[in-house]
C-alpha cells in the first residue's frame, strides 16, 4: 500500500514533465498479441530493468502473457529473485543520482501517466523512444525530440543505430519577426543491428508490454464490464415489463 501511495504521489511529476512539443505517432496496438507481448517483456528486462524498477509488478504475472514459471525464471531472470518478487532494479539510488542526476522513475504504470491531449501514454513512449538523436553537448551524448534535454541516454541505440538531427530556421506563422527551429529529418550515422522498420516493430512489442503491465487485469476489466452492462440491460428489461404487468390492472 505504501508503494502505491508513492507511485500516486509521484504521477503528476510524470505526467507534467518538460516535453518538446513533438507530434506523437500512434502506438500499434499490441494488447492481444501474446508474441509480441513476451518480446516487449523480454525487451524490458534487458534494457529498461538495469535502471528502472517496476516495484507494482511481479514477475509471475508473466503467466498471463503466455509464460510458464520455468521460462520466466531461464529467459528472465538473472538474479537470485523468486518468481513472487517484485520486478526491481538493482542499480542503488546513490549511484543513479552520480550518474544520471536523480532516480530514474519506476515504470510501473508510466504508460497510463504519460497519458494526455496529444495522445496516449503508449503514443508517447513509442514516438519517445524512437526520437534519439547524437548531441555532443549533452552530457550522456544524446538528446531526444519528444523530451528536450533528457537526462536518460539512448539505451537501445545498438539495434537502431546512431543518428543525428537536423533542423531548419523557418519564421513564427504568429509573429514573422520570430524564427522558429523546426526539426527537419534524421540522418544515420551508423548503422544498427535492426532495420529501421525493424526496430519500430520492437518498440511497439516493448511499449505494449509496458501498457500491459501498467494494468494487468485490463482485458478482464473489459470483459466484467461488457457481461455487467449486458445483465444490466436483460435486467431493464424484464423490470420493465413485470412493472407493466403488475400495474395492467389496476387504474
Amino acid at each position: 500500500m505504501k508503494k502505491f501511495l508513492a507511485m500516486l504521489l509521484l504521477l503528476p511529476s510524470l505526467v507534467f514533465a518538460s516535453e518538446g512539443g513533438f507530434p506523437l505517432e500512434r502506438a500499434p496496438d499490441r494488447s492481444n498479441d501474446m508474441t509480441a507481448l513476451q518480446n516487449g517483456a523480454k525487451l524490458f528486462v534487458n534494457y529498461c530493468l538495469n535502471c528502472h524498477g517496476a516495484s507494482l509488478m511481479r514477475y509471475n504475472r508473466l503467466r498471463d502473457i503466455g509464460l510458464t514459471e520455468e521460462q520466466i525464471k531461464q529467459n528472465l531472470m538473472f538474479t537470485a529473485e523468486k518468481v513472487g518478487d517484485v520486478m526491481k532494479t538493482t542499480m542503488a539510488p546513490k549511484d543513479a543520482k552520480e550518474w544520471f542526476g536523480g532516480v530514474p522513475p519506476d515504470l510501473s504504470v508510466i504508460a497510463r501517466a504519460k497519458s494526455s491531449g496529444d495522445g496516449t501514454g503508449a503514443d508517447y513512449i513509442y514516438t519517445y523512444l524512437r526520437t534519439y538523436y547524437r548531441d555532443e553537448g549533452r552530457s550522456t551524448g544524446w538528446n531526444n525530440l519528444v523530451y528536450p534535454n533528457v537526462g536518460m541516454p539512448h539505451v537501445l541505440w545498438e539495434l537502431q543505430g546512431q543518428r543525428t538531427a537536423k533542423f531548419v530556421d523557418v519564421k513564427d506563422p504568429h509573429d514573422p519577426a520570430k524564427v522558429i527551429h523546426r526539426f527537419d529529418k534524421f540522418e544515420q550515422l551508423t548503422p544498427g543491428t535492426m532495420k529501421q522498420a525493424e526496430f519500430d516493430a520492437a518498440i511497439a512489442d516493448l511499449v505494449g508490454f509496458m501498457q500491459y503491465m501498467s494494468e494487468p487485469v485490463r482485458d478482464t476489466r473489459i470483459r466484467l464490464g461488457v457481461i455487467i452492462l449486458i445483465f444490466l440491460g436483460i435486467f431493464t428489461v424484464a423490470a420493465w415489463r413485470l412493472n407493466a404487468a403488475y400495474w395492467k390492472d389496476i387504474k
